[in-house]
């Protein structure tokens, strides 16, 4: 995988790396990072060629996007992509706190999938990064709100896409069914999933990618380590945000071993599987330091042999 290679997000005119760098550590995701530690990391992957960068108002409740929107604003805006999220709104005494962040604001989200909240939350994004349009949008964790993304949500972000203010409508979930009932609507041109198709946990390759390849979606796979547990398996590793539970763990330490067998760390397998898939266009992984940065773009480039995807199949460890 060449992780600096541009690519065409499905049938839009927006281009990006094969490897993205997602910004959710940057808004201290389980640990605080720092403006300065974030802003050397999204420089350090400028520097390494990746165009790509994905994040959201959720991720330190405005951190992320004010951290990485220090960098960015001054870098040539014709020369990278960035993806923000809209459907949740900051907002003092907002009611979907997470106790995931470590560095606490003034404001918390509240979920808003109304179209006027839509338009909302991306004003208020473009303002905290200091740019003037995101390329990509994504409609994040509609999980309980369905009908209102349905019926308003994607809509407005469609009327956006029309206006030119954005390239590409995507909704970005940690499930594979929603999300194909999503593509299925028509209105769609990239879906992030997160954590569904992975070494561990295989299910968004049933159904949802088969559909996305045959039209023409493009498919950004994140949560590529489920958190962790695919980049370090030991007791105490993380899994989907909470500690992994035994037979995760030891599934993560069979694969490993097979992956030891062909002389390839973990983390490349992890990050590379994915992108195997025709559907999927890139693989975005997050990043805290200059030094995850590096390791991620090594991990990308490998080489990995067809033997080891062979083999994890003979031994039952991937679907």
């Amino acid at each position: 995988m060449n992780p600096t290679e541009r690519v065409r997000l499905g049938r839009t005119d927006v281009s990006v790396t094969r490897l993205g760098l997602g910004l959710a550590p940057l808004g201290g995701l389980f640990e605080p990072v720092g403006d300065e530690q974030a802003r050397q990391t999204v420089e350090r992957a400028w520097e390494l060629g990746l165009r790509y960068f994905d994040t959201a108002p959720l991720y330190g409740t405005g951190l992320s996007e004010r951290r990485s929107g220090t960098v960015l604003a001054g870098k040539p805006r014709a020369e990278f992509a960035l993806s923000t999220k809209v459907g949740r709104l900051l907002r003092g005494g907002g009611a979907d706190t997470q106790d995931i962040w470590a560095e606490p604001t003034d404001v918390t989200p509240v979920f808003d999938f109304s179209g006027d909240g839509v338009l909302s939350s991306y004003h208020e994004s473009l303002i905290r990064l200091g740019l003037e349009r995101a390329d990509i949008l994504h409609l994040h964790d509609p999980d309980d709100h369905l009908d209102q993304a349905v019926t308003e949500a994607l809509p407005a972000l469609v009327q956006l896409r029309e206006q030119g203010r954005i390239g590409a409508v995507s909704v970005g979930m940690n499930q594979a069914g929603m999300l194909t009932d999503l593509v299925r609507t028509g209105l769609l041109d990239a879906v992030l999933l997160a954590g569904r198709y992975t070494l561990l946990d295989q299910s968004g390759g049933a159904e949802l990618l088969p559909l996305c390849a045959e039209r023409g979606v493009a498919v950004i796979a994140a949560g590529v380590f489920n958190s962790g547990l695919l980049a370090d398996p030991r007791p105490g590793a993380r899994y989907d945000y909470l500690p992994a539970d035994p037979a995760l763990l030891d599934r993560a330490l069979a694969i490993r071993a097979v992956c030891d067998r062909h002389g390839v760390p973990l983390r490349a397998a992890a990050i590379q599987f994915p992108a195997e898939h025709p559907a999927v266009t890139c693989v975005l992984v997050g990043a805290r330091t200059p030094a995850e940065v590096e390791d991620a773009v090594r991990m990308a480039a490998t080489p990995i042999p067809a033997a080891l995807w062979t083999d994890l199949r003979a031994e039952g460890l991937l679907a």
